[in-house]
This record gives structure tokens, C-alpha cells and sequence, in this order.
């Protein structure tokens, strides 16, 4: 009899990558075939404007949440719960309470963290009081070596499992990195949040310009609350760069491949604060796009800084000039780096390798007995 897991993570809507993940793993046909899996949605926002915020309806949908989890649980009595936590701020203690009747009911757990931010927490009283209680006898999964520091606290190393994203492969082997532009395009592809390294990269763009380099670039993504297609307009406005940069909205399926098939180089200069592992660089490297990103979170441990992208300062617009023009000044460079971006995501980061990486994870962490069985 195949043991029984329950899944506790979130699901889209809305769209992000920690859901983008748990849609991947409950669609997973490897894993279902493995275990008997029972998937409970985490989410109680029903927006990406609705995260963080506090409001009735949520706070009804979370009690209803963790009595459907507490029935689930006593009813399948499942070896293993795998749950997608929140490191810190508000959504931690809804995490904690349901991570700690967990506990309470006799569940072995696995935490597997899409978010950072629990050194960022862990000087305040309450939360290092509340992390000691919820990191006792918990596996975690991180998604870089880079994360441990963030947990290194409260989990030894031998407790962590490193289980890098992948997305599903479209098999881009016949796209030629070399594309031929007589300008080169370089394309931003993210909600237009300032921390996501938006205006940074505006203002690279200028130097860019006052330097007299040849160049257009696309941003692509959806607005937010920050920044508005007419914000952005302004912005672009400043810096007189309305005749090399273009705003296109939100794109997804064939409308977003198209930009990625027209691009030279991909630009990602973020600094976000809860940045970890950002699905697009995979996307771009599938692409074979040298990318140009920062070392925020675990993005180190996906673009090698010389090999298949440059590694820039967090918001330094000179910074990322200096990286953006290495690559103009020089084709072959970009088509080298593209090539290997191509074949590191081919090696690391297919949703293929995720779920072979996600099911030896699972199996250590059942019961002997399962095991066994």
C-alpha cells in the first residue's frame, strides 16, 4: 500500500511561484503515482493585492482552513505532511498555528520554503520565541544553499534539504541563441514593482543612452500599486528614453514567448526583499538568454556571474550599465552565455529534475516502516 502524504501549499490564484510550484507538484504524475496524496489549499488570498492584508472574509477562510485540515488529518492519519510556510510578517503566525496542530495530531513535517526572511525577524522577541517552537523536529527544503543562512539559527544543516525550482521544459532546442537583431533587445519581464528593480534599470538604460549605445527595451508585466503604465510613462519621460523603451502590459502564453524568442539579453535587477528563486530567469535561460540579474536571494545559484550571466550590485544603476554594455559591446559573449544558460537549465532546472528531486525528498523523510513497505 503506497503511504499516504497530505499537502498542505499554496495554489493559484493568485499566480506566483510558490503556487506555480504547488499546481506543479499536485499535477505531478511521478509523484502521484508514488504516494496517495491529498492536496489541502493554503491561500487565503484571493489576489496578489490581497496578500499581507487582514480583512473578515480571510480571517473566516483560515478558521474553516485549519478545521478542514484537523478533520483531513484525523481521518487519512497520512505519514508525512509537507506544508509551504511563511518565513515571517503577518502570514507566519496563521502558519505557526496550523504547523503546530500538526504536531499536536502526531504528524511527521516537512516545510518547504518559497520566501526568505526569517533573519530578518528572529532579533524581535516574539518571533524568535515563536521560531524555536516551530523549527523543533522539522525537516525544511530550501530552494539554494545561499537560504540556509537564513534559517541557520534554529535548523542544523543536516535538517535541510536543497530542492531548486524547475518549470515544465517546452524544448526550446531549436531556438538559436544568436537572434539576429540589427538593434539589440533587451527585455525586463516582472510586475512593475520598484524593488523588482524597475527604475534602476531605467536609469541604467540613461547612461546607456548618454553614452550613445544602440539599444530598445521591452518591459513586460503587470502594473501595481506602485506603478502604473502612466507612472511608468512619466518615469520613461524623465529620463528621455521614449525612443528605447516600451511598456507592453501583462503578457502570458504565446504573447509572453514571443518577447522571450526576440530578445538578446534578459534584465532583472532586483532587490526585492522576499526574492528567492524567480521562475522568470529559468524561463530566460530557456530561452538561451544570457541573463543580467543581482545575488538576491538564491539567484547566485542560478546565474553563475561569467558563465551563462553577469551578476551586478543591488540598486546600482552603474553598476548595471557597466554589465548591460559588456554584453552589448560583444555578440559572441551573449550567444556563449546563452548556449550555457540552456544547457544549465537542461541539467538543473526542468520541472522533470524538480520532481525526481522532490520525490527521493519525500521517500527519506516517510517512516521506516513505509519505506520499507
Amino acid at each position: 500500500m503506497k503511504p499516504k502524504i497530505l499537502f498542505i501549499l499554496h495554489l493559484p490564484p493568485p499566480i506566483h511561484g510558490a503556487a506555480m510550484m504547488g499546481k506543479y507538484i499536485q499535477e505531478s504524475k511521478l509523484i502521484d503515482s508514488s504516494f496517495n496524496c491529498y492536496c489541502i489549499n493554503l491561500a487565503t488570498a484571493g489576489s496578489l493585492s490581497d496578500i499581507g492584508h487582514i480583512s473578515l472574509k480571510k480571517l473566516l477562510k483560515y478558521f474553516f482552513l485549519l478545521k478542514h485540515i484537523f478533520h483531513v488529518v484525523r481521518e487519512i492519519r497520512p505519514e508525512l505532511v509537507y506544508i509551504t510556510p511563511n518565513a515571517g510578517g503577518k502570514a507566519f503566525f496563521k502558519d505557526f498555528i496550523v504547523v503546530q496542530l500538526l504536531k499536536i495530531m502526531g504528524c511527521k513535517v516537512i516545510a518547504h520554503y518559497h520566501n526568505k526572511g526569517v533573519s530578518a525577524y528572529q532579533s524581535k522577541w516574539v518571533y524568535n520565541f515563536l521560531y524555536k517552537r516551530f523549527f523543533s523536529n522539522l525537516k525544511i527544503i530550501l530552494l539554494a544553499e545561499g537560504l540556509y543562512k537564513d534559517i541557520a539559527k534554529y535548523v542544523k544543516r543536516e535538517d535541510v534539504y536543497i530542492c531548486p525550482n524547475g518549470i515544465p521544459d517546452s524544448c526550446k532546442e531549436e531556438l538559436k541563441a544568436r537572434r539576429n537583431n540589427e538593434v539589440p533587445h533587451l527585455l525586463f519581464l516582472s510586475n512593475l514593482l520598484i524593488s523588482k528593480g524597475v527604475t534602476v534599470l531605467l536609469d541604467a538604460l540613461k547612461i546607456l543612452k548618454e553614452k550613445e549605445y544602440t539599444f530598445v527595451c521591452q518591459f513586460v508585466g503587470g502594473e501595481t500599486s506602485e506603478i502604473g503604465a502612466v507612472q511608468f510613462s512619466e518615469e520613461v519621460d524623465k529620463r528621455n528614453l521614449n525612443d528605447r523603451v516600451a511598456y507592453v502590459g501583462r503578457k502570458i502564453g504565446e504573447e509572453k514567448e514571443a518577447f522571450f524568442r526576440q530578445a538578446d539579453v534578459f534584465v532583472f535587477p532586483t532587490y526585492y526583499y522576499n526574492e528567492c528563486f524567480p521562475l522568470v530567469i529559468l524561463e530566460a535561460m530557456e530561452y538561451k538568454l544570457p541573463v543580467i540579474s543581482t545575488n538576491e536571494g538564491g539567484i547566485s545559484d542560478i546565474v553563475k556571474d561569467g558563465e551563462n550571466g553577469l551578476i551586478c550590485e543591488k540598486q546600482n544603476p552603474v553598476s548595471l550599465a557597466d554589465c548591460i554594455a559588456k554584453l552589448l559591446d560583444d555578440e559572441e559573449l551573449r550567444v556563449k552565455m546563452g548556449n550555457a544558460g540552456y544547457d544549465k537549465f537542461c541539467r538543473e532546472f526542468t520541472l522533470q529534475r524538480f520532481e525526481n528531486r522532490m520525490l527521493d525528498i519525500l521517500s527519506q523523510n516517510l517512516p521506516q516502516k513505509e519505506k520499507e513497505n
